[in-house]
């Protein structure tokens, strides 16, 4: 299975429907970093709402995506992190200091403006 990425503008916009595999972590990872390379998108919106629950594979993966799309000039912004995916994301040690995060994707697109300056 694949996640759909969608492109806005210079934005890419993924909202992750289902709870993921190792297997589907991996494409999605190679699928954005590929998709911002061709499209030279400057920022990517993540939308986590419908992620109940991640593992430590899927929590550094999330963690590793973010830092190659900031290597890549993509700024990266969360948005609909579930109680229990911020608590498995720390208690991992995946902090994510820097990212940017908000309530919803229309949230996170207002959110990404401001990153941005635009």
């Amino acid at each position: 299975m694949r996640i759909p990425i969608l492109k806005l503008n210079n934005y890419l916009l993924i909202s992750i429907q289902t709870e993921i595999d190792d297997k589907t972590a991996i494409q999605f990872q190679e699928d954005l970093l590929n998709k911002i390379h061709q499209s030279g998108a400057s920022g990517v919106v993540i939308d986590l709402t419908s992620v109940e629950i991640i593992d430590s594979f899927i929590a550094k993966v999330l963690g590793d995506v973010v830092t190659m799309s900031d290597l890549m000039g993509a700024k990266v912004v969360l948005t609909g992190i579930q109680p229990a995916v911020a608590m498995t994301l720390i208690d991992l040690g995946i902090h994510l200091k820097n990212v940017p995060t908000a309530l919803d994707l229309e949230q996170g697109l207002i959110k990404l403006y401001q990153e941005l300056g635009e």
